[in-house]
């Protein structure tokens, strides 16, 4: 390496170390300032694949601190999934509910979907009311407001209620307005591609 490209070498590295410093400082300062620990409302929406995926991962992370969780799944099926069968692995910490009875296509019965989402709001109103557990998953709960098989409003006033340090999770496509309002964190999956249109099926490990 010659004297000058060792020189210039050096030049970049110092303006990085310089730009670092700088960014540094700065990330610093607007850490110090955010001192406030409470419990949030999450929303996780769109037409993307992960929504409920990105649950189940901070579910792992409340796992991981030893806190308890709560999950209700409104929607899908009694089809043996990965979560599943993960979250049975630790029934000291776990509450987890299927409430659902699969997809609204899959029963084409309004009132029994509506009866089950009932059930299932029952179910998520006693393990928010559980001071031992850190955070409820409220999963594909989105769907079931679409559809209007719970209340809306019954579950933005239980939401503006809960406990302070009560983490709650909402998943599913086409989030209410309203919901998306209240919420302290919400993030919208947005579908770029998707195998199943190329015709593959979903598979464990990825979709279940």
């Amino acid at each position: 390496m010659s004297e000058d490209t060792t020189i210039a070498t050096e030049d970049v590295n110092e303006r990085h170390r310089e730009k670092m410093k700088k960014r540094k400082a700065a990330r610093d300062k607007m850490m110090a300032s955010k001192t406030e620990e409470r419990g949030l409302i999450i929303v996780h929406t769109g037409k993307g694949k992960g929504k409920s995926s990105a649950a189940w991962g901070m579910a792992l992370r409340c796992l991981g601190h030893g806190y308890k969780i709560g999950v209700v799944q409104y929607i899908k099926g009694r089809r043996e999934t990965g979560e599943h069968m993960l979250f049975a692995q630790f029934p000291d910490l776990v509450s987890h509910k299927i409430m659902g009875e699969g997809f609204t296509w899959e029963t084409q019965d309004r009132e029994r979907d509506i009866a089950a989402a009932t059930s299932a709001w029952e179910a998520s109103k006693v393990m928010m009311a559980d001071p031992e557990i850190r955070m409820v998953i409220l999963d594909e709960l989105n769907v079931a407001l679409r559809y209007e098989y719970v209340d809306l409003d019954e579950i933005l006033d239980t939401l503006a209620t809960k406990r302070p340090d009560l983490h709650v999770v909402i998943t599913g496509r086409n989030a209410k307005p309203e919901l998306i309002d209240m919420a302290d964190l919400v993030t919208e999956m947005t579908l770029v591609k998707h195998p199943f249109r190329d015709g593959v099926r979903g598979q464990p490990g990825v979709e279940f």
